[in-house]
């Protein structure tokens, strides 16, 4: 006697399906870039002052990309559905309350759940996670009606080789530059500010015998007439940069705290930067590589440079290692870090606009540099 066919329900399919492709998605633009969501799994870890899991943030967010994109092929392709339909449950329960606090009380900026390719707002996460776990409970309810008639083994090994493919693409990622470059400083972006020119800086003075206040644009006030100061005092002061559009948070200093940002991002030349957030945790070969590639490119018409936000203790530590005899410049980690997801890694500059990137796994060699700079 034949087993009569369960047809799915029309609205769970398409729920079933939204659901899917959200968790693919999702976990696509966070296997792209692992050291981004490293880095926000640890942002997550250090809220909660669960400090003694911060040495295996990469091993779990590795787990977590894979887990979600599992469970996205799962309700996508119905295998294990049963199993799959309460994994989405659970997760999504779980991450729904994590964003209400990081909602409710801002514990995050950003929770990186699209990794760099889409950005939400906390609130915008914590509605995106309500409208999911409502998906999710609709799945687990009618669970049983979206089951497909296929041996258990054959659908877990499905999972399986399609899960290894995946986590060959992340540590491929981490190994190398991300494929696909969701953040600003991506390939053939300019990174030159615009409109300097226009911000304006109004002083505010009050007089001393009348009470008229009037507004000024610095540095067009009579602030070298004694006589005229003697009667006005200085109120209040206001900047107005609404026509100014900074490309980047980016601040280089040297070791004084002399400002070079713009003398380095906007150098009209070639501008081969070494940049290492964290020196002592630098990859060594990385760094006696670039060495070598800086002393091979002495006679070339390039400008290279260390930035970092180690300090000079740090620096001097290494220096001899290193072979650290060019320039050296400091800028804040966070921004390091969104440069380039390598440590070391390269990023080779002409008049603010990127020419390219290289992980530390991938530096190039000198006559290849030199063929690019010669275009």
């Amino acid at each position: 006697m034949h087993s009569k066919k369960v047809i799915e329900p029309l609205l769970v399919k398409f729920v079933r399906l939204l659901t899917a492709m959200v968790f693919i998605f999702s976990s696509f633009t966070k296997g792209i870039d692992p050291m981004g969501t490293n880095y926000r799994v640890v942002d997550y870890l250090e809220v909660y002052g669960w400090y003694f899991l911060v040495d295996f943030s990469f091993a779990l967010s590795v787990l977590l990309i894979s887990v979600e994109f599992l469970l996205g092929i799962a309700l996508l392709f119905k295998l294990r559905i049963r199993l799959a339909a309460i994994g989405v449950l659970l997760m999504m329960i779980f991450f729904t309350v994590v964003t209400y606090f990081d909602a409710r009380y801002n514990l995050v900026p950003d929770c990186g759940c699209f990794g760099d390719a889409v950005k939400l707002s906390n609130w915008q996460t914590f509605i995106k996670n309500i409208f999911l776990l409502i998906f999710a409970l609709i799945v687990f309810v009618k669970r049983n009606k979206i089951a497909r008639q296929m041996r258990k083994w054959i659908q877990v090994t499905m999972l399986l080789i399609i899960l290894a493919g995946f986590d060959w693409f992340i540590f491929y990622n981490y190994n190398h530059l991300p494929v696909i470059d969701f953040r600003e400083w991506k390939i053939g972006n300019d990174m030159k500010s615009t409109g300097r020119e226009t911000v304006k800086t109004y002083l505010e003075y009050r007089n001393k015998k009348t009470g008229e206040i009037k507004d000024f644009i610095s540095p067009n006030y009579p602030w070298n007439d004694s006589i005229w100061m003697s009667k006005w005092e200085f109120v209040n002061q206001r900047i107005d940069d609404s026509q100014l559009i900074l490309k980047h948070g980016l601040i280089v200093e040297d070791e004084d705290g002399d400002i070079y940002t713009d003398d380095i991002i906007e150098n009209p030349g070639y501008q081969l930067i070494l940049i290492s957030d964290e020196l002592d945790k630098a990859k060594g070969q990385g760094m006696i590589d670039a060495a070598t590639l800086f002393t091979r490119l002495s006679d070339s018409d390039i400008n290279v440079i260390l930035l970092t936000s180690s300090t000079k203790d740090i620096i001097e530590r290494y220096r001899e290692l290193y072979a650290i005899d060019y320039d050296v410049f400091f800028a804040d980690d966070v921004e390091l870090k969104a440069m380039i997801r390598s440590n070391p890694g390269l990023i080779l500059i002409q008049n603010g606009i990127v020419i390219t990137k290289w992980h530390h796994n991938d530096f190039p060699q000198t006559d290849y540099v030199k063929e690019l700079i010669s275009q």
